[in-house]
């Protein structure tokens, strides 16, 4: 295999990412890099379906449980450490697979995105923030859209933290957000691998996975990151269901409304995944889960000689 190639694993949630990866990463001595931005923080584990340790354990794995959740990443960050991971693992003379939902990670890494230059400014960065308290994630999203709509298309409206930046760098620079978007070619090429099933049954299996959340302890877990003293209002805990388990615990809403809004918003998400990673994509090599994906993957690689 071509020393610099990276292969990527993309899909919707619960489409099934985690297990194929294991398996084709067991199949052509692989090794895992997590682009999920959720699986970064320790103690985050049942609400936002981490791999077990068990399957830790099958094959080595990158960038899970690296940072606190106090702490924040950013993409810059993340894209420095998915490239220590990419070195590391061709070091050894592995293959490399990077596996994620966030599509804004996978595409920052294959496509070699450059951060606008602009430096923060902490307090008018205050000053949004505390307009996003005010009038809710939502809402700040709805004004960024406003001005900036192609922006805002790619930023997740429950991601305040992206929401915020984006409309600082507006304001500090006079420039649209998503105008001061450069790309560098990155040092490695990519492979990518999308996975899909049908849509009614990927509702089903997110369905499951959160009755499952709720069986093995996610009340429990969002209560003990809340006891560690994250506030509710912090982006790590503004993810979909730590959100709404929030509001839960603090009396809001039932266990089962949030259950209601999670199968809602995940839904939604599940749509803008789709907006990132499309079907006529002619980059990505797709494979229907229902059709035996492995076997068709391995024959892929074959063909295009990135393996033997």
């Amino acid at each position: 295999m071509n020393s610099k190639t990276v292969l990527v694993i993309v899909g919707a949630t619960a489409v099934g990412k985690t297990n194929l990866a294991i398996d084709l990463a067991r199949a052509i001595d692989g090794e895992i890099i997590s682009a999920d931005s959720r699986l970064f923080y320790r103690g985050m584990d049942v609400g936002t379906a981490k791999p077990t340790k068990e399957q830790l354990q099958t094959v080595p794995h990158y960038l899970i449980d690296v940072a606190e959740p106090e702490e924040i990443w950013s993409l810059t960050i993340l894209q420095q450490k998915v490239v220590e991971a990419i070195n590391i693992i061709h070091g050894k003379g592995k293959i490399a697979i990077l596996v994620g939902g966030t599509g804004q990670y996978v595409r920052a890494i294959t496509e070699g995105w450059q951060v606008p230059p602009q430096q923060p400014d902490e307090e008018f960065r205050k000053v949004i923030e505390r307009w996003a308290d005010c009038v809710g994630a939502e809402e700040l999203h709805h004004k960024l859209s406003l001005v900036d709509p192609i922006a805002a298309q790619k930023i997740d409206p429950q991601n305040i933290r992206r929401t915020v930046r984006a409309i600082e760098v507006i304001f500090l620079t006079g420039r649209l957000f998503s105008e001061q978007r450069l790309k560098q070619t990155p040092d490695q090429d990519f492979w990518l691998i999308g996975l899909k099933r049908d849509r009614a049954e990927i509702y089903a299996r997110i369905d499951a996975r959160i009755e499952d959340m709720f069986n093995h302890g996610f009340v429990e877990e969002t209560q003990k990151l809340l006891d560690r003293g994250i506030p509710k209002e912090h982006p790590n805990l503004s993810a979909i269901g730590y959100r709404e388990v929030c509001e839960y615990l603090s009396g809001s809403i039932s266990v089962e409304e949030a259950k209601t809004q999670m199968r809602k918003k995940t839904r939604v998400f599940v749509r803008r995944q789709n907006n990132w990673f499309k079907p006529d994509d002619p980059e990505i090599h797709w494979c229907d889960m229902n059709e035996n994906p492995l076997e068709r993957i391995i024959n892929d690689l074959r063909i295009a000689e990135l393996i033997k």
